[in-house]
């Protein structure tokens, strides 16, 4: 079984439709959420579904933070296999079952898919392209590329850094020390809703500086700090 571990901040107006996109999910599943958040009403939604739905889905409280909440989720979760999804993400329609596939490898510790961004024109396109690119060549990925880890190498490796920013790509740097890293060619589709807002470029500016000076050793509390405040 796969564990589909959610953190949510406020995510009210999306998370049921992200919960009926989990449960359509071809394969046997279980659905974690794990609500950080105090003033929307992302919780009660939540509560609502566990009641009325047949599928696995249980709702967990956390401090807020989303490698916290990550962690949190993952204590609870009864599945082999973890799989970490933002509220705001979608995974193609035989996502279990690839992610299945590449975990019968022995030597395959986890892996992450490819990115799609739900906007049209071609600078979505080509950044897609990019960021596959620079994926594969690093064998790096961010959270909206969906990452998946076998549960005894996750509990072996204690889990994400709880650290404010970037703890997806310092997962993936262990990760990389402790087996295979496997890039599925499967897309999972994620909001642009961030590009759109704050500016393409504006957008693409900030990611790239941020992970060229996480690169660079700067430490991730003052890189947030920084993201906070020109975001």
């Amino acid at each position: 079984m796969i564990s589909i571990i959610i953190p949510v901040l406020n995510e009210a107006g999306g998370i049921r439709d992200c919960l009926e996109h989990v449960r359509s999910l071809r394969g046997g599943k279980e659905i974690v959420v794990v609500d950080g958040g105090r003033s929307d009403g992302t919780a009660d939604i939540v509560r609502r579904l566990v009641r009325t739905r047949s599928a696995k889905l249980k709702l967990i409280r956390s401090e807020p933070g989303r490698a916290r909440q990550m962690n949190r989720g993952a204590s609870d979760a009864k599945g082999d296999i973890l799989l970490f999804l933002h509220a705001d993400s979608r995974l193609p329609g035989n996502a279990l079952s690839v992610v299945e596939n590449a975990c019968r490898t022995p030597d395959v510790v986890g892996g992450r898919f490819d990115l799609r961004l739900d906007a049209a024109g071609v600078r979505f396109r080509l950044t897609e392209k990019l960021i596959n690119i620079r994926s594969r060549a690093s064998r790096l990925a961010t959270g909206d590329q969906c990452i998946f880890v076998k549960r005894k190498i996750f509990e072996r490796m204690g889990g994400y850094a709880e650290i404010p920013l970037m703890e997806d790509v310092e997962l993936c740097s262990r990760l990389r020390q402790m087996g295979r890293f496997v890039a599925l060619a499967e897309r999972a589709t994620t909001s642009a809703r961030r590009w759109e807002k704050n500016g393409f470029a504006r957008t693409v500016l900030l990611m790239w500086s941020l992970r060229g000076l996480y690169a660079l050793g700067a430490p991730p509390p003052t890189l947030a700090r920084w993201y906070v405040h020109i975001r």
